[in-house]
């Protein structure tokens, strides 16, 4: 086989993943747990033949360039490394929601990169050793492999950094009402923002407490108990833009509405609708409720002025490699 197509879901993370132990490897300073997003998807073609001349990228309708296709090739060298491959590979990748805005769109595109370009180069990897390679193009991108709700187990080293699945997507009806507030590509991508952390005088701080808040958020989604949740994924998601609004250079995604629908959010929970907001870095947010308390968040949030719209998501399966007819 020398083409595959595999198809992955964006993530969002309830304990967040900030910082590196090891930047080459993307070995994170703490664990993280996530949700697959249904429906939110990387659907990537990659192609290995040996009249290519240089790796190629095309994403979303455009050929993209360096910094993106540098990513996508160096992933594509540590495959052809494990395969003995020596060919260049057109890689095609479109996703359907809006790249670069705090969406993890990284995330699925590298893990469906991960497993089309591992199956086109002849790989049949287990999902531990799918989810390590993903790891090394994004850090996020190793969530994205296993299925529903996800842990990243931190590690200390290329093997033992992964993630795994704690739960099935039908374990807990969940739903996330991502607010849009702006499609804009983000000035400084996470990549960028992962390297920054340790200049913030709070991320010792934040690290040293990830463990106890890894805890309450399993514990949370094992016991399905929403205010457990609602409590530990808005205080995860304060720490890390702390970390952020105080690094070297300061970093700030937050845009006004961004501001009005944590506080519309805090104020709904108070009164007893089920709702609970976590921020990626991006300006988007993220509003996770029961899925019965669908309907009222999606209402309450259209009404928010610079809301562009909002999209919904309930926990989605793994990456999966697609029939392919090249």
């Amino acid at each position: 086989m020398n083409t595959a197509t595999a198809i992955a879901f964006a993530n969002i993370a309830f304990v967040k993943y900030w910082g590196n132990l090891d930047d080459e490897l993307r070995i994170p300073s703490n664990g993280s747990i996530s949700m697959n997003l249904d429906g939110l998807t990387s659907h990537t073609r990659v192609h290995f033949d040996p009249g290519f001349r240089q790796d190629a990228l095309m994403l979303n309708g455009e050929m993209a360039v360096h910094p993106a296709l540098q990513r996508a090739s160096a992933l594509l060298d540590r495959v052809r490394a494990l395969a003995g491959l020596q060919e260049f590979a057109q890689i095609e990748s479109y996703n359907n929601f809006p790249t670069g805005t705090g969406i993890a769109s990284s995330a699925s595109g590298f893990a469906a990169l991960t497993l089309a370009a591992s199956r086109a180069a002849g790989l049949d990897l287990d999902q531990t050793a799918l989810s390590r390679l993903a790891r090394t193009a994004s850090g996020s991108a190793c969530r994205s492999i296993p299925g529903g709700f996800v842990e990243w187990q931190a590690g200390s080293d290329d093997l033992d950094s992964y993630a795994f699945s704690i739960a099935p997507p039908n374990h807990w009806d969940l739903v996330d009402c991502i607010a849009i507030i702006s499609h804009t590509h983000k000035h400084t991508t996470s990549q960028q923002g992962h390297s920054l952390a340790n200049t913030s005088p709070l991320q010792a701080g934040r690290i040293s407490g990830a463990s106890e808040r890894l805890h309450l958020c399993r514990k949370a989604i094992s016991e399905r108990d929403f205010d457990a949740l609602a409590d530990v994924i808005e205080l995860d998601s304060n720490m890390m833009h702390a970390v952020m609004l105080t690094s070297t250079p300061r970093l700030m995604y937050w845009l006004p509405a961004t501001v009005q629908v944590m506080q519309t959010v805090q104020h709904w929970r108070k009164s007893g609708i089920p709702a609970a907001y976590t921020i990626d870095a991006g300006p988007n947010v993220h509003v996770i409720c029961p899925a019965q308390a669908e309907g009222q968040i999606v209402a309450g949030l259209e009404q928010i002025t610079g809301i562009e719209r909002v999209m919904t998501a309930r926990p989605g399966g793994e990456a999966r490699v697609l029939a392919d007819n090249p």
